[in-house]
């Protein structure tokens, strides 16, 4: 396993953990075999700075000596000894932390036993128990009245205890079902998230060849190769930098970006990101060592201990102490969650669905609550005026148990009614459903980390997507050149140009692209050759092989150590540049980027013959009519290679890059090929169909955006549409003092199709603008694709970040919700339709759910207030609510999506849960199923020529009658639940039924239960056993369900205006921040009551609410230190980025006022 995700967990809760440090001689003896010992390398990762260079000066002369301790090599890496490894594990430990245990079953039985209403249930059931047991003396039934229950048969009065025992065992059911159910949800997130982990690979030395390995087998002594965007697996010394800036603001809270370098502040840290640069790493401390491998440890003592570790630790070390505060906020129990949730009301604290289920089920709660005191005192009332008043009894104390018993009896019906009342399947349901769509999403290459973001997604409206590898294959070949003073329309012959500029062209290419960029021989004969690294630079690389020569020659000639400066590319520069040193002491600089950016910057190009000539703006000018705008209208995206010669002695000022980086001599412009993928254009099809706005945001430069989006799909001609470049976005967004006005973004995104050159803070722009804009009456909700680091804040604003699995960088990863395993535009599409089918799922089965809810509770509430017992006894109504709810969750909620879904527009944040065509099913077939009820209650008897089951005295055996009413409502039930199955007022319920086993096997499976239960029941179940033509009619009645169904999908939904008012219950209207706000703070309020009140339900759907925190594994996927800063991550605050500076601040500046609760002596957390 790695460190990433159980990190997460550990940062999650507190964590039994047994770090044991070896004893000091065991340690001694490993230290004879490396010249280090566990002690000083975590000594020495403390220091910073010149501390740190000052300390391995005096320890070990120098880095060299620190890496020749280690028996380890600066160029060649370790060896691959698996022995050698292996020991180096045994000394200085293994490169992963050790997950939280996992909850035992027996742990999850007893949270599921917490739960009120089945408490209350137990209470009474153990009341009815004892009572049932006691006889009043002197067997003197008459004096205590009729009440006792006429003739009782001597077998009959010992049968009391069944009920009692009868109930209990149901609750035992129930929770050992709702255990499972954890429990197996559990098993499947933690095999999620050991997949994210082995998705994490670094790249080390071995033997002198670069290769990645899972981010756990990292030892000390490796040698990493670290890179922008990286985030570092374990803590190291840097061995070599080129311009390395690293974001430190998870362990040390400063959101300034720390530069490296070997010999000013060499200490790399584990969970810190790698903003820009790159370089070469000795690793020193792994796992429980390395500084945020410290910090879960101090995390993870228990919680008794946690304190006391605090106190210490402040006195130890100022930084890990510093750090402990903003953790245990992130740690601190619900309480501290629910302060923060006020505080914060962030559009991913609750999903949208979320949201609307616990208003609802507030509703029903209250409802159900009000029914069952109703009922309660009705029966309490109407016994004590007909025994007290009507037959003028007096209360006698040995009569006391048997009026108890009957108050009992009340308090069990009026909790029965309450069970039934409250829709506890529902959290099932949307768990089963969310848990399912995530399995059956990772087929379709979506890595779902977040939960909610699956069901968010079927309500999106806009996508933003990048262009490179994202809608085109990210398969860079270079097609056109300009060079020599001529434009070539393909790859010329290497005899076509002047031998110097091909010599020049050569080391430019060669140099000037990361050494990490390789181009290896295909996987298959006859394949493309595989492309490693940067693609931009591949297809640089695999033009020089196009024009017969080779890099390798050059790269082994000057190795990377030789490189004297590197300006790594980044979003503001938009190039690269690399200078050496010549043999004669002078320096070159080779330069490469955006063409109309590096044009700029030249003063000079190579003509024919190779001799160098002026090239003034009016020169740029024709060239970027005739070669640049040329290839970009045809989708080439055009880059710039350019050099300079600098004077050796004075040497330049290397930090002043604006001067370095001008005055270049330009050699070529090529065009670079990314060919749409072919996939592509049919799914972006199918997300305009489905009522999505596809929007490119690219780099790119506007002619090469507007053509892909044409050859996508993404722009049609004749259509009204806005393509933008980033300068002229601005333009139009901002006023005359540069703040952005949301009216003037209101202007321009609907239109938008297109935003080429922009930058991250564009990008990040734009996804808020869409979000916070009130132009249409529905909220937009928007989906981003990103793979830079500095994507990270749009991925986070966004209502659901897509990061990509190939090309993204672990920022990206960090900060999404959802990682696309295939890089591919109609994956995004995939997603969609899962959402969209979790929200039919749950409207389903709330359906379903609510016609079981409305009748049983109308049923109980009538029978007990006209008969004085309810039709439907306590555990029939547990076998039906409980036992059918889950399995019915379990059979709707795994209905696979089908592409009609995608035929049909989003259904919107605002628009309410139950559509006004489902409220017309419930009540259709509510008032179906009662009439039925109802009639075999009072007239029962005489159809079926039965005795009748009405007023019978307490502990009377079962009635033939009543069993009936109980069968006939069950197998309602049953067959309503293929009824459910279709929400839109389709007429065929039974399409596709058999491709759904689930489904088929539950029904099935239910109906053979209720014969058994029906057959053999008896009292526990007060069912006595029915004829053949008994059960024929009964089946008879629940087939009507289906008839009754057609009749009414006949009915137009459009004249049921009345319905309107009912269906808008669960409501959630979020036009404004504030409104939003006051809905969260009600749906709190509403869980305050439901946490005093009784309600079953709502447990579930905190336990949901812990299963996303399970999840959040998931958030934590790919980093270390996404958990040590998940308490309040530097880039979850960037939704309120407002004045940046430069786009590659984005990622560090956070608005972060309030500071994290429990932060000690505010001192800042990101």
């Amino acid at each position: 396993m790695s460190t990433t995700a159980t990190m997460g967990e550990m940062a999650n809760s507190a964590v039994e953990f047994y770090p044991k440090r070896r004893a000091g001689s065991a340690e001694a003896n490993h230290a004879g075999d490396f010249g280090v010992t566990l002690d000083e390398l975590r000594n020495l990762m403390e220091l910073r700075g010149p501390e740190a260079l000052q300390k391995i000066e005096e320890s070990f002369g120098d880095v060299e000596g620190l890496c020749h301790r280690l028996k380890s090599s600066t160029n060649e890496g370790l060896s691959d000894n698996p022995a050698d490894l292996e020991k180096r594990r045994q000394t200085f430990g293994q490169n992963f932390i050790p997950p939280k245990k996992a909850k035992t079953f027996l742990q999850l039985v007893w949270e599921a036993l917490q739960d009120v209403t089945l408490i209350i249930l137990e209470i009474a059931a153990i009341i009815s128990l004892g009572l049932s047991f006691y006889q009043p003396p002197g067997h003197d039934g008459e004096a205590c009245g009729n009440v006792s229950g006429g003739i009782e048969e001597e077998g009959e009065a010992e049968a009391g205890w069944i009920e009692g025992a009868a109930i209990l065992l149901s609750v035992i059911c129930v929770v050992l079902v709702t255990a499972f159910n954890d429990w197996s949800k559990e098993k499947q997130f933690r095999g999620l998230q050991s997949r994210i982990e082995l998705e994490q690979r670094f790249a080390v030395v071995r033997n002198g060849n670069v290769i990645q390995i899972p981010v756990a087998e990292m030892v000390v002594g490796d040698m990493a190769q670290v890179k922008y965007g990286d985030l570092l697996p374990a803590d190291g010394v840097l061995i070599q930098a080129n311009d390395l800036k690293i974001d430190e603001s998870s362990l040390t809270g400063e959101s300034d970006q720390v530069t490296k370098s070997a010999d000013k502040d060499p200490m790399l840290l584990s969970g810190t990101h790698v903003m820009e640069g790159s370089g070469r790493m000795l690793v020193t401390a792994v796992g429980v060592n390395s500084q945020s491998g410290i910090i879960f440890t101090l995390l993870g003592a228990g919680e008794g201990e946690e304190e006391k570790k605090e106190k210490k630790a402040k006195k130890q070390d100022g930084a890990v102490a510093m750090e402990m505060q903003p953790l245990k906020s992130a740690e601190g129990g619900e309480v501290e969650e629910k302060e923060k949730k006020k505080t914060n009301v962030s559009k991913k604290e609750k999903s949208v669905l979320q949201g609307k289920l616990t208003k609802l089920a507030v509703q029903i709660g209250k409802a159900g609550l009000v029914m069952s005191a109703i009922t309660v005192i009705i029966l309490v009332l109407y016994f004590v005026i007909e025994t007290f008043v009507v037959e003028g009894r007096t209360w006698m104390t040995e009569c006391t148990p048997i009026y108890v018993q009957y108050f009992v009896k009340f308090f069990i019906i009026g909790v029965t009614v309450l069970v039934v009342a409250v829709p506890e399947g529902l959290p099932l349901a949307v768990t089963i459903s969310l848990a399912y769509s995530v399995k059956k999403m990772m087929k379709d290459n979506n890595l779902v980390r977040h939960l909610d973001a699956c069901e968010t997604m079927g309500n999106a409206t806009a996508i933003c997507s990048d262009k490179t590898g994202t809608l085109t294959t990210n398969r860079m070949t270079v097609v056109q050149a300009y060079v020599n003073d001529q434009h070539f329309r393909e790859i010329p012959d290497p005899s076509q140009i002047n031998s110097n500029i091909l010599e020049l062209l050569i080391n430019a290419i060669s140099i000037n692209c990361a050494y990490t960029s390789k181009i290896l021989p295909p996987d298959v004969e006859g394949g493309l050759p595989k492309q490693v690294g940067n693609k931009t630079e591949c297809g640089l690389l695999g033009f020089l092989l196009d024009l017969k020569r080779d890099y390798v020659p050059v790269r082994e000639q000057i190795p990377e150590e030789k490189l004297y400066k590197v300006y790594t590319f980044n979003s503001v520069r938009k190039s690269m540049s690399t200078v050496v040193q010549m043999p004669n002491g002078s320096f070159r600089l080779y330069s490469k980027g955006a063409s109309e950016i590096l044009l700029k910057k030249c003063s000079s190009i190579i003509g024919t013959n190779g001799d160098v000539r002026n090239f003034r703006p009016r020169d740029r000018d024709e060239m970027v009519k005739k070669v640049i705008e040329p290839m970009a209208c045809e989708g080439l995206r055009t880059i710039c290679i350019a050099y300079r010669d600098l004077p050796g002695d004075p040497e330049p000022e290397w930090d002043n890059e604006a001067d370095i980086v001008a005055d270049l001599t330009c050699i070529a412009v090529v065009g670079i090929e990314d060919p749409v993928r072919p996939e592509v254009p049919d799914a972006i099809l199918k997300c305009q169909r489905a009522g999505i706005t596809v929007r490119m945001v690219t780099g790119d430069n506007i002619n090469t955006a507007r053509a892909i989006a044409a050859k996508c799909g993404i722009i049609q001609p004749g259509d009204d549409f806005l393509c933008l470049d980033g300068k002229e976005f601005n333009r139009r967004i901002r006023n005359e003092k540069g703040e952005i006005e949301q009216e003037r973004i209101d202007k321009i995104w609907p239109k938008l199709r297109v935003l080429a050159r922009s930058s991250p803070t564009d990008k990040h722009t734009l996804v808020k603008g869409i979000i916070d804009s009130t132009v249409l009456e529905q909220r937009q909700v928007v989906a981003v694709t990103g793979d830079g680091t500095n994507d990270g804040p749009a991925l986070k604003k966004a209502d659901v970040g897509f990061a990509m699995g190939i090309a993204g960088t672990d920022v990206a990863k960090e900060a999404s919700d959802i990682i696309l395993t295939d890089d591919n535009f109609s994956s995004i599409v995939k997603a969609v339709m899962w959402g969209r089918n979790v929200y039919d799922s749950i409207s389903k089965f709330l359906q379903f759910q609510l016609t079981v809810n409305v009748v049983a509770v109308i049923v109980a509430f009538t029978g007990a207030c006209i008969t004085q017992d309810s039709p439907l006894k306590a555990v029939q109504m547990l076998w039906v609510n409980l036992i059918m709810d889950t399995f019915a969750s379990l059979a709707l909620a795994t209905e696979p999506p089908t592409e009609a879904l995608l035929l049909r527009k989003p259904y919107g944040r605002n628009n309410p849960l139950i559509s006004l065509t489902m409220m017309k099913n419930i009540l259709g077939h509510g008032v179906y199923q009662l009439i039925i009820i109802f009639t075999l209650l009072f007239v029962g008897e005489k159809i079926f020529n039965i005795d009748s089951g009405r007023n019978a005295p307490l502990h009377s055996p079962p009635s033939e009658h009543y069993t009936i009413i109980f069968n006939i409502f069950v197998l309602m039930q049953l067959f309503n639940e293929i009824n459910a199955r279709k929400i839109h007022g389709e007429r065929n319920v039974f399409d596709g039924i058999f491709g759904n086993p689930i489904f088929c096997s539950i029904v099935l499976g239910t109906f053979g239960v209720q014969i058994v239960i029906v057959q053999f029941g008896g009292k526990p179940f007060s069912c006595s056993p029915l004829n053949v033509e008994q059960w024929l009619w009964c089946l008879f009645v629940g087939v009507g369900e289906l008839l009754w169904g057609q009749v009414i999908a006949t009915v137009p939904t459009s004249h049921l205006k009345c319905l309107k008012m009912a269906s808008t219950g669960p409501r959630q209207d979020e036009m404004t921040e504030d409104e939003m706000a006051e809905d969260e703070e009600e749906i709190d309020h509403a869980e305050r009551e439901l946490r005093r009140g009784q309600i079953l339900w709502f447990r579930g759907l905190n336990r949901i609410q812990t299963q996303m925190e399970v999840v959040s594994t998931f958030k934590r996927s790919g980093s270390f230190q996404g958990q040590v800063r998940r308490r309040s991550s530097v880039l979850s605050q960037l939704h309120d980025v407002t004045n940046i500076s430069t786009p590659t601040h984005v990622v560090l500046s956070t608005a972060n006022t309030s500071g994290a609760p429990g932060n000690a002596g505010g001192e800042s957390v990101p």
